[in-house]
C-alpha cells in the first residue's frame, strides 16, 4: 500500500516537472523540446573576412533539436546563443545568422558608440523572428536582442528591424530662372497611403557602392540617367563621428541612409515630360508616377524624412558655403529624351 502511494506520488511529481519543462521551453520560444546545449567550448565559432562567423546548430540532429546557435561577440562575457522563434525554417534561420545584416549588426555593437563598449549594458541572447528572402539574399531580417542594463537588470527595447544601408537624391533641375524637384509618388503598404517621395532604393550588395546606387536607382525610378562625377554626397559632410549617414528611426530600424544631390539645367519640354510620368520596375511591383514641385514648395508638400533631410542639409552647406560647384549639364541629351 505504501508503496503504491509512493508510486502515485511520483508520478504526479514527474507530471508537474514535465509541466514546468514545457513552460520554461514555451517562455524561451522554443518550437521543440531541446537535449541540453553541449560546452560552449565545442561549438563551431570560425573568423570569417570582414568579422563574420560561421556557425552550426548546437545539436547534428536537426530533427530533434531546437534551432539554435551562438556567436562570438567581443564585448560580450562570452558567445551570444542564438535561437529562432517557433515555426522559421531552418535554412531562414541560417541564411539569418550569416546575414550581412545580422554580421553587420553585431559590429556596431563594438563601435566606438556600440551599445558594448562601455561594460554598462550585456547582450544576453538574441531571438530570430522572421526573414523575408530577396531573390538569394536575405532582405529584411527581424529579430529581439535580450539587452540588460547591468546597474538595474531591467531590459532596454531590443526589437530590431533590419534593412541594411540605403541611398535617396535630391533632383534640382533648373529651367528658366525657376528650380523644380523631382519626386516619385507610389503606394507605400506600411503607412496604407501614396506618398511623395524622392528616389531611393536599398544597396542590394556587401560592397557599399552609395554613390552607384544612388545612379542606377534614379534611373529605374525616374528614368533619368546621372553621371556618378556629378553627384554630391550630402551626408558626407557630416561629423565623421555621426557615421555621414543619416538614420531614419533608430529606435526600431537599423536603416542607414546616403542622401545625394543633383542639380542641372533642363528646358520647359523636359519638365513638361517629366511631370506625371510612369516609371519603375513593374515586374519589382513598381509602380511610381512622376511629379515635379518647384523646389522653393517642396519642404511643405511632402512627409518623406529623405526629403526633409535632404533639404536641411542642403540649405545649411549653402549657408556655410561648404556645397561643390553645381553639377555639369546632362551628357548626350538624357533628358531631353524623356
Amino acid at each position: 500500500m505504501w508503496r503504491a502511494q509512493g508510486s502515485r506520488e511520483e508520478n504526479l511529481l514527474g507530471t508537474e516537472m514535465a509541466a514546468a519543462t514545457r513552460a520554461a521551453h514555451c517562455l524561451l520560444g522554443f518550437s521543440r523540446r531541446a537535449p541540453p546545449l553541449p560546452p560552449l567550448d565545442s561549438l563551431l565559432l570560425r573568423p570569417r573576412t570582414g568579422g563574420a562567423l560561421a556557425v552550426r546548430m548546437a545539436s547534428s540532429d536537426a530533427s530533434a533539436s531546437q534551432l539554435s546557435t551562438a556567436v562570438a561577440v567581443p564585448g560580450a562575457a562570452g558567445p551570444i546563443r542564438v535561437v529562432a522563434a517557433p515555426g522559421l525554417p531552418e535554412a531562414d534561420f541560417r541564411k539569418a545568422v550569416d546575414s550581412a545584416l545580422f554580421r553587420k549588426w553585431l559590429d556596431n555593437l563594438q563601435t566606438e558608440k556600440g551599445v558594448l563598449t562601455y561594460g554598462k549594458l550585456s547582450l544576453r541572447q538574441i531571438l530570430i523572428q522572421g526573414v523575408d528572402m530577396f531573390g538569394e539574399r536575405v532582405g529584411f531580417l527581424k529579430f529581439k536582442a535580450d539587452i540588460v542594463d547591468q546597474e538595474t537588470k531591467a531590459k532596454i527595447p531590443g526589437i530590431v528591424f533590419a534593412r541594411g544601408p540605403a541611398v535617396a537624391v535630391l533632383i534640382l533641375l533648373e529651367s528658366k530662372g525657376k528650380t523644380y524637384a523631382v519626386l516619385t509618388e507610389q503606394a507605400r503598404v506600411p503607412i496604407g497611403k501614396f506618398m511623395l517621395e524622392i528616389p531611393a532604393g536599398m544597396l542590394d550588395d556587401e560592397k557599399g557602392d552609395f554613390v552607384g546606387t544612388a545612379v542606377r536607382e534614379v534611373e529605374e525610378e525616374t528614368g533619368i540617367k546621372l553621371n556618378v562625377q556629378d553627384m554630391v554626397d550630402l551626408t558626407a559632410l557630416l561629423d565623421p563621428a555621426t557615421g555621414c549617414r543619416m538614420v531614419p528611426s533608430p529606435g526600431g530600424c537599423d536603416e542607414e541612409i546616403g542622401l545625394f544631390l543633383y542639380r542641372g539645367h533642363v528646358d520647359e519640354e523636359t519638365i513638361k515630360a517629366l511631370q506625371g510620368k510612369e516609371t519603375g520596375l513593374r515586374d519589382h511591383g513598381e509602380l511610381i508616377k512622376l511629379r515635379v514641385v518647384p523646389y522653393d514648395q517642396l519642404w511643405r508638400s511632402t512627409a518623406d524624412a529623405k526629403a526633409l533631410c535632404a533639404i536641411a542639409l542642403y540649405e545649411m552647406a549653402k549657408k556655410e558655403g561648404i556645397l561643390p560647384s553645381s553639377s555639369s549639364p546632362p551628357r548626350g541629351g538624357s533628358l531631353a529624351n524623356l
